[in-house]
C-alpha cells in the first residue's frame, strides 16, 4: 500500500516484491520521504507512471524474479527524468545497468556485507555436505537398505587447502571461518594488493597457483566482463584432481556445462552450488542429476537476519541520499558530485 505523497516531499517507489518490513518502518519513520509501493505485475501503467515521477527506486537484485520492464536500464531512465537514487536490494546489482544510471547523473547504491555473515556460513554448509555426502546419506537413509555407513564415507576438510576467487566481505569472512576449520587460505583478488589479502586472512596468489594447489575452490566474486566465464573447461582442467568447486556468487561466472563434465569425468571430487544462469535451475538441469552435487536455490543469503540487515541498510542509504549525504556503499562514486547536486534541486 501506497501513503498518499506529502507536498515537497521525496518521491521513493519500491515494487509490491517481498521485503523485510524494517525497510518501510523506516522510511515511513523518516521526514521529508513519500514512499509509494507499486505492482511488479498486473498494473503496468500504474507502475511506470508512479517511476516516472520517482526520485529515488529501491529495485530487487533477483534477476529471474524482477519483471524485466523494471530493470534500471537505459530505456527506463529515459522515461524517468527525476530519478537521481536507486538502491540495489541486495550485493549485487544484476538489474542496475551502473554505466547508463552515471551516465544519467544517478546515483547507485548496493548493500554489500549486509549478508556477508549468512552468504559465508551458507559456503561451509555446502562444502560440508559434499565432503561429508550429507545429502546422499539422507536420501539412502530414506529410501534404501542394505548399505553400510562406509558406503557413505566422506571426507574431512581439516588440513586442507581452500582457495579464494575474491576477497571482498563475503570472501574475508570465509577466510576468517577457514581458520577454525584447520584449513590453510589462498586468495586471488586483483582488486586487492598482497598486503591487503594477508590482513585479511590469506595467502595472495595468482589464479593458475591457487586452482593447481587448492582442495576446495570457492567463488566470491562479483558478475562482471572480467569475471563472466572465467570458470571454463580450461579453469576446470587447471584445478587439482579429486578438488571441491564452490560457488555462492553469481550464475554465468562459471560454465554449467564444463563443471558437468569435470564432474562426470571424476576430475573433480564434487560440487556445491547456490548460484545458476537460470534461477531456478531446471528440474532436469544436468548437475542436478550428479549425486556429488549439492545444490541450493540462490539462498546463500537469504536467512531472516540478512534480509533484515540488506532492507535496513537500504532504506538508511536511500533517505541519507535524499537529505543529500553521500551513502556508504556506492556503486558509482564518480556520479557523486552530479547526483547531489541534483538531489539539492529536489528540495
Amino acid at each position: 500500500m501506497s501513503a498518499p505523497a506529502r507536498p515537497g516531499a521525496s518521491r521513493l517507489c519500491r515494487l509490491d516484491l517481498w521485503l523485510n518490513p524494517v525497510f518501510d518502518r523506516i522510511i515511513g519513520e523518516t521526514p521529508g520521504i513519500s514512499l509509494s509501493v507499486l505492482p511488479a505485475r498486473g498494473d503496468d501503467a500504474r507502475t511506470l507512471a508512479g517511476l516516472r515521477t520517482a526520485h529515488a527506486y529501491h529495485v530487487s537484485a533477483a534477476k529471474d524474479e524482477l519483471p524485466r520492464q523494471w530493470f534500471v536500464t537505459a530505456d527506463l531512465i529515459r522515461q524517468c527524468p527525476e530519478l537521481v537514487c536507486v538502491s540495489s536490494g541486495g550485493a549485487g546489482y544484476d538489474t542496475v545497468d551502473v554505466a547508463a544510471c552515471t551516465a544519467a547523473g544517478i546515483a547507485v547504491v548496493n548493500q554489500a556485507g549486509g549478508n556477508a555473515a549468512s552468504v559465508a556460513e551458507h559456503t561451509y554448509a555446502l562444502l560440508l555436505a559434499v565432503q561429508r555426502r550429507v545429502v546422499e546419506s539422507h536420501l539412502r537413509l530414506r529410501h534404501d537398505t542394505g548399505f553400510s555407513r562406509e558406503d557413505l564415507m566422506g571426507h574431512e576438510i581439516h588440513g586442507a587447502v581452500i582457495g579464494l576467487v575474491g576477497l571482498g566481505q563475503i570472501g574475508t569472512r570465509v577466510a576468517r571461518i577457514a581458520q577454525g576449520f584447520g584449513l590453510r587460505v589462498l586468495a586471488h583478488d586483483p582488486l586487492l594488493d598482497a598486503e591487503t589479502i594477508r590482513a585479511r586472512g590469506a595467502e595472495p596468489v595468482g589464479l593458475d597457483r591457487l586452482l593447481a594447489e587448492s582442495d576446495f575452490v570457492s567463488l566470491h566474486c562479483p558478475l562482471d566482463a572480467s569475471t563472466r566465464g572465467l570458470f571454463d573447461a580450461r579453469a576446470f582442467a587447471a584445478m587439482k584432481s579429486g578438488a571441491v568447486f564452490i560457488s555462492t556468487a553469481r550464475g554465468g561466472i562459471h560454465d554449467e556445462a564444463a563443471l558437468y563434465d569435470a564432474l562426470r569425468a571424476g576430475h573433480l571430487r564434487g560440487a556445491g552450488l547456490d548460484v545458476w544462469q537460470q534461477e531456478p535451475p531446471a528440474r532436469d538441469a544436468p548437475l542436478l542429476g550428479l549425486a556429488n552435487v549439492v545444490a541450493t536455490f540462490h539462498t546463500a543469503g537469504v536467512t531472516h537476519e540478512a534480509r533484515r540487515n540488506v532492507a535496513r541498510s537500504s532504506a538508511m542509504q536511500l533517505a541519507a541520499m535524499l537529505r543529500g549525504e553521500r551513502p556508504p556503499q556506492l556503486v558509482n562514486p564518480e556520479v557523486w558530485p552530479i547526483a547531489s547536486r541534483r538531489i539539492a534541486d529536489l528540495t
